[in-house]
């Protein structure tokens, strides 16, 4: 049975988009030691902004490569293949959903082709495509921010009263809170979890483009937000913050923003962190100076939040052993580190990681140390 022919597409929408899916045909070529490719051949498709390829089992691995064509919503062109990191590797500490790749942010499509080619091992069963739809944006003239008070997950003032008089805060920046990038708060799983006090921040690219107007970063939050929670079968999006390329810091998970909210975006290190995600993919680009400058802020004060140096040193226990480190192992880092200092990734990306001493360095100069 083709995916173009007797399988209709399963669309689970909502006020705030929605995703659909997609499922990929064996092609019958053959393709490395096992013979193993999947495609979607072109075809039309429902309007959709990002797409991933997804498979069944969330610890299995997909050993090859993914590659999509879309076609433009307004032009009407295709694009050339593009390239998906075969492993979303931001995930909570126990396995849950589905595995799947990194989504990509394309842009207004509808239309699509994929081909997966395995490299020596099988590929994962239930290999399908999901096309994001973000929605509407917030219902809202002009971005929200956090201000005094807008601290707790009802906007509590009493959760700000409650922390601690500190020798050396960050300086608090603005944030643009939930529901000024339109979260629709009832795909998340309802309450909040929390851990210790943060103890670091972990620095990560989203991986998905860095050609986009900052105008559509609310947008590509919906899109990422309905990935995790949809595609991925996560509580809520994975990150506490995400950073554009002009600076603007949004809040992630709900939770509140100076609470210690449980995150899933790093790996067997979820637990007391923070996980603070550049918008964007910075394996070779550089990243913009506007962005650099909102994540030294974001980690600045979510770090002087309990007087954590943001120059300094910590421990970390590890919660999984699918990090680089076996579960119960303590680990030391700094307290401004990038993903791939606790999992085997290439994430934040060689030219936002080589950043990260500058970072801690500025992010320092603001606690006043």
């Amino acid at each position: 049975m083709t995916a173009g022919a007797a399988a209709a597409p399963r669309e689970s929408r909502s006020v705030a988009g929605g995703v659909t899916t997609l499922p990929l045909t064996d092609s019958r070529r053959s393709v490395g030691a096992d013979g193993a490719e999947r495609t979607l051949p072109q075809r039309s498709t429902v309007s959709f902004s990002m797409v991933g390829v997804s498979w069944d089992d969330p610890a299995a691995t997909l050993d090859g490569t993914v590659q999509v064509r879309t076609r433009d919503a307004t032009t009407g062109h295709w694009s050339d293949w593009l390239d998906l990191d075969s492993a979303d590797e931001d995930r909570p500490d126990e396995p849950t959903g589905r595995g799947s790749t990194a989504p990509l942010w394309v842009g207004p499509s509808n239309g699509l082709a994929v081909r997966v080619h395995a490299s020596g091992h099988p590929l994962p069963a239930g290999l399908r495509a999901e096309l994001v739809d973000p929605g509407p944006g917030p219902a809202v003239t002009g971005p929200a921010t956090t201000a005094p008070g807008d601290t707790g997950p009802a906007g509590s003032a009493s959760a700000e009263r409650a922390l601690p008089r500190v020798e050396h805060p960050g300086p608090r920046p603005g944030i643009v809170i939930r529901s000024g990038w339109g979260a629709d708060e009832s795909l998340r799983e309802p309450g909040y979890v929390y851990t210790g006090a943060v103890k670091a921040v972990f620095v990560h690219h989203t991986d998905t483009a860095n050609n986009y107007a900052c105008s559509d970063a609310p947008a590509i939050i919906r899109s990422i937000y309905q990935y995790h929670v949809k595609t991925n079968g996560w509580r809520d999006i994975g990150y506490n913050f995400l950073v554009d390329r002009c600076g603007t810091i949004y809040e992630g998970r709900a939770g509140g923003v100076i609470q210690p909210v449980l995150g899933a975006h790093t790996l067997g290190f979820n637990s007391n962190t923070s996980g603070v995600a550049a918008i964007g993919t910075y394996g070779s680009d550089s990243v913009p100076q506007a962005q650099q400058d909102g994540i030294v802020k974001i980690a600045a004060w979510k770090l002087g939040l309990t007087d954590v140096d943001a120059a300094g040193s910590t421990t970390l226990v590890s919660a999984s052993d699918g990090s680089r480190y076996k579960k119960g192992t303590s680990v030391g880092f700094n307290t401004i580190s990038g993903h791939r200092d606790g999992f085997a990734t290439e994430c934040p990306g060689d030219q936002l990681y080589n950043l990260l001493p500058d970072i801690r360095s500025r992010a320092a100069h603001l606690q006043g140390r």
